[in-house]
């Protein structure tokens, strides 16, 4: 398979094939997107349980989940372009944690 296309599957599950990419991948390019999947959508899975458990906030939810869901699209369409996009904070932490940037 194709690396832009096991890039693009990193995040089809989330953390859980951002996971499994991270581990079972040896390119750099599929484990940037597997990592940065898994930290994204790790902070959002925490985030909706926070404003879940909270009355206040609980009426973000679908707000914060249209976010969500229109950043896994477009993450999974940059990886599918063989783009290694970068999100501003997070992408800068997985490139530096992988090692990808000095």
């Amino acid at each position: 398979m194709e690396k832009n296309i096991r890039g693009a599957l990193a995040y089809v599950l989330g953390p859980i094939t951002g996971i499994v990419f991270l581990i079972t991948d040896k390119d750099p390019f599929v484990r940037f997107h597997a990592a940065q999947s898994t930290v994204v959508f790790g902070i959002l899975t925490v985030l909706y349980s926070v404003m879940v458990a909270t009355i206040v906030l609980a009426i973000l939810v679908p707000l914060v989940s249209l976010a969500g869901f229109a950043l896994w699209l477009i993450l999974i369409f940059k990886a599918y372009k063989g783009e290694q996009y970068a999100l501003p904070y997070v992408g800068k932490y997985v490139q530096k944690v992988l090692g990808l940037v000095k």
